[in-house]
């Protein structure tokens, strides 16, 4: 539990009166995740870095919150069990132009982080994403892109996740993901019993 903690906790390098010149006047942020684990130590370590930080574990819940206090700051996960987190993007966006979007994809789901951006979110992260890495894409300047990462995923990790995705979305046939992914059946077979690359 501990190790987990460190992890998305970060050090709050940017402390004092730095985050909070950083973060501006309105430090409302919603942060919408279905991992409830990972939604807490986020939402503490975000506490920690001066945002007033509000909750939400699904799309129903990320919207109704988006409607009656629509925050400056969000950090929404794209897939969620009751739906996509694009459908909180557009909640968000219809009451206000001005808050300051962050996406967190956890499927190397590039096409779909990208629609994010082009409904107004600032940038996307893969999870699981550290705090700072969280507070530096928020607090960025416009035009201003957060720092590559230094361990980002590799070429291998990302193709791995796309056949996952494919797989799931075949509701785990591999007949069918197969012929989707114009593979052969038995490679896809050995890669699916594999453990995931770094």
């Amino acid at each position: 539990m501990s190790e987990n903690n460190a992890s998305v906790a970060g050090t709050p390098g940017t402390g004092g009166n730095t985050s909070v010149e950083m973060i501006g006047s309105d430090p409302t942020l919603l942060i919408v995740d279905d991992d409830v684990p990972f939604l807490r130590r986020l939402a503490r370590a975000m506490e920690s870095r001066g945002f007033t930080v509000d909750i939400a574990a699904s799309v129903a819940e990320g919207v109704a919150k988006s409607r009656s206090a629509t925050p400056k700051y969000a950090v929404v996960d794209l897939r969620l069990g009751d739906g996509n987190g694009l459908d909180v993007i557009e909640a968000i966006r219809q009451r206000r132009d001005d808050t300051k979007i962050v996406v967190l994809t956890g499927y190397g789901n590039i096409a779909t982080a990208v629609t994010a951006v082009k409904l107004g979110a600032l940038d996307y992260l893969s999870k699981p994403a550290d705090a700072d890495d969280v507070f530096n894409a928020l607090t960025q300047k416009p035009g201003e892109k957060a720092e590559v990462p230094e361990n980002p995923m590799s070429a291998d990790r990302v193709r791995w996740e796309h056949i996952q995705r494919v797989y799931e979305a075949c509701e785990r046939n591999v007949s069918e993901t197969a012929r989707r992914l114009n593979m052969h059946r038995r490679t896809l077979q050995r890669i699916l019993a594999k453990r995931a690359p770094k």
